[in-house]
């Protein structure tokens, strides 16, 4: 048994014979009278209390701890008092994401995961919990698929950093029953070359080079906002990825590009021309924004490209303003309505531009690995699971191999009989 017990109605104290002797104590028959104590994995006490008559529970319950132990299912006593609101808020302060991550994870919690799992103490969740949580972002409507996908992983890495601080056994999201919220994966469907020039020339002058690097070098919106002179090279023809202009807390800072992935990029022809000539017309810009954090260290640059005012071309302003207007004028959504505004066109955004860059690539025999690294992504796999369905030349070529195979074949001789 590990640990001792403690008989708080009784103490030891030196007799009239020097020999010790057990006489009752203060608190001789008020509260719990045996006090059950263990040194916890992390070197701390532990302990729980028992009333009067029930020593051997205590010793069953003591022994119960040490076989915890000794199988690595212990759980320390505090997940009894911390709820997963109340946890999930401190893992949150030491979580290593960047600002902007920590935001949205955090605004993804609060609006989702805490009104079904945030009163309840970490020791008692269990599978049907989150089978419950599963359930419920399925049923709303107004949370997405990928969306609902994206707030079961907060939850899970949550619960995850519960099991490491040993509050959890295991983590219930790992039970076979449990499955994370189903996603309806849409094939993208690239743009025609015909319909990137008709956003292109829809465009105002000063932006139209954006659409050149986004369809010719597969850069993100963000990537290509932050787009400076030194990531130019026009001898070596190579474009080097190095930042991004975010937005956190309404406020524009720059920052690494995603995953912290920076990136060199083959510059075509084509697109080195389009920004020389964008770069005589507009000529860069200055820009001063905090680096990762609104209260960061300030880094300087000269943008590619500004609007009209020689400042940062702001995401929602230009999106709504420029580029669903192009995208109209282009054919690809409907005119505005009577109220001057667009209809939804996410999958239409800036990011449609990148989606005909790996096309191209594919089309053209590209390999995975080269695409995937040009993209910025973090693993071939995810690339390939995007843009598999853009391959449909490896099974002409597949076609052609097993035809040319068996058409050398040399004839079997007959056989009489």
């Amino acid at each position: 048994m590990a640990g001792h017990i403690q008989d708080r109605w009784y103490k030891t104290e030196p007799g009239p014979d020097g020999k010790d002797r057990r006489v009752k104590s203060d608190r001789y028959g008020t509260g719990l009278r045996y006090r059950a104590r263990y040194i916890g994995p992390d070197g701390t006490e532990k302990s729980k209390s028992f009333p009067d008559r029930q020593k051997r529970l205590a010793e069953n319950w003591l022994t119960n701890v040490a076989s915890d132990m000794s199988r690595g299912q212990y759980i320390d006593p505090r997940a009894a008092r911390v709820t997963f609101k109340g946890y999930a808020k401190k893992w949150l302060k030491a979580h290593s994401a960047d600002l902007s991550s920590q935001i949205v994870t955090e605004q993804r919690l609060r609006l989702h995961a805490f009104p079904i799992l945030g009163s309840r103490p970490l020791d008692s969740f269990r599978p049907e919990h989150l089978r419950d949580l599963v359930s419920a972002l399925e049923a709303n409507p107004g949370v997405s698929g990928a969306y609902a996908r994206n707030i079961y992983g907060d939850v899970r890495a949550v619960l995850s950093a519960a099991v490491d601080d040993g509050l959890l056994p295991r983590n219930p999201c790992s039970a076979k029953s449990v499955r994370p919220p189903s996603v309806e994966r849409r094939r993208v469907i690239p743009w025609l070359p015909s319909q990137v020039q008709g956003v292109r020339q829809a465009l105002p002058e000063r932006y139209r080079a954006m659409v050149d690097t986004g369809a010719g070098c597969g850069l993100r919106q963000g990537e290509i906002v932050g787009l400076a002179e030194d990531a130019i090279d026009f001898e070596t023809g190579v474009l080097r990825v190095v930042r991004q202009v975010k937005l956190i807390q309404g406020k524009a800072v720059f920052a690494p590009p995603k995953c912290g992935k920076e990136r060199d990029v083959p510059l075509p022809a084509s697109v080195a021309e389009a920004l020389r000539a964008h770069m005589d017309a507009c000529k860069p810009v200055a820009v001063t924004l905090p680096w990762r954090k609104p209260d960061g260290p300030k880094v300087s640059v000269r943008l590619l490209f500004t609007n009209a005012a020689s400042g940062i071309v702001w995401r929602s302003n230009f999106n709504i303003q420029e580029w669903k207007r192009a995208l109209a004028v282009a054919g690809l959504i409907p005119e505005a309505g009577p109220d001057g505004k667009y209809a939804s066109a996410r999958e239409h955004g800036m990011h449609a531009l990148r989606h005909f860059y790996a096309s191209v690539l594919l089309d053209a025999g590209e390999n995975i690995k080269a695409v995937s690294q040009y993209l910025g992504h973090t693993d071939p796999a995810l690339t390939l699971r995007v843009y598999a369905h853009l391959m449909p030349s490896s099974r002409d070529r597949t076609r052609r191999a097993i035809d040319a195979a068996l058409s050398a074949q040399p004839e079997r001789p007959s056989i009489h009989t």
